[in-house]
């Protein structure tokens, strides 16, 4: 983000303008523009375009927003995110939430708004972006093999309101779909549960190795000992085999929205 400010600074100081200047032209305040060139605050893409046509750069502002729109992302979502890309096949099991990778941008913003300490809205825009961007996996090639394992009552809470269940139990019937996703329903009666520990997730990246990955509160663990994927490994299997049937789960899943 300072190397970023330096360059726009740069261009400004050649083009002669202060920065209170540069931002009349391009529709922001002197202060966001000195919180810009500082590192402080992430340009959002329609200022690095604006600031790259009146400043006459030819593209060579323009050409940072896709570094500036990873490097607005906590550094926990773009490790999260790296790891995702390397992966062949990704097995989670969610017992408290929707995973990220299934939400909705109105359910993840109705997740991200209730977090206490509360976040403003620029964190909040944040975070939403950075889960939405994770989703671009879906549109990889070769695809992936994505398997997700849910509590029922994940399905049943209504985040953000009942609008906004309908529109995510809408999603999952969606993705559900695709040939390489399967979504599994662990239905809150069954007496066998292997996932008791709680939500796990299991990555294959394609260089042939296993992880692990968990998150707890404010924690969240890479897993790389053999012994511990192994553990894992053998748990999301017990979870899968517990579960109702893909088939069973999309029918399950329509049930719920069907009662919403």
């Amino acid at each position: 983000m300072k190397a970023v400010g330096r360059q726009i600074k740069l261009w400004r100081e050649s083009a002669g303008l202060r920065q209170a200047e540069l931002g009349a032209a391009i529709g922001y305040s002197e202060e966001m523009v000195s919180c810009v060139e500082r590192g402080r605050r992430a340009p959002k893409p329609e200022f690095l375009d604006s600031a790259d046509r009146v400043l006459e750069a030819g593209g060579r502002i323009a050409a940072m927003k896709g570094d500036v729109a990873e490097a607005r992302y906590p550094k926990k979502v773009r490790d999260l995110a790296r790891l995702e890309d390397d992966a062949g096949e990704l097995g989670a099991y969610s017992n408290h939430n929707m995973h990220g990778l299934l939400q909705t941008e109105e359910h993840a913003r109705a997740l991200f708004a209730m977090r206490r300490p509360a976040y403003d809205e620029d964190e909040i825009d944040r975070h939403v972006a950075a889960r939405m961007a994770r989703q671009e996996i879906y549109n990889r090639r070769p695809a992936p093999l994505l398997t997700f394992v849910l509590e029922e009552v994940t399905l049943r809470r209504p985040i953000g309101g009942r609008m906004v269940l309908r529109r995510q139990l809408e999603r999952l019937s969606e993705i559900g779909q695709l040939r390489h996703v399967e979504i599994q329903v662990m239905p809150t009666d069954r007496e066998e549960h292997a996932g008791m520990a709680g939500e796990l997730r299991v990555l294959k990246i394609k260089d042939g190795t296993t992880v692990g990955y968990s998150e707890a509160q404010l924690t969240s663990r890479l897993i790389s000992d053999p012994r511990e994927v192994q553990i894992l490994e053998m748990r999301y299997g017990m979870i899968r085999a517990q579960a109702l049937t893909p088939r069973e789960s999309l029918a399950f899943i329509e049930k719920v929205r069907g009662e919403t």
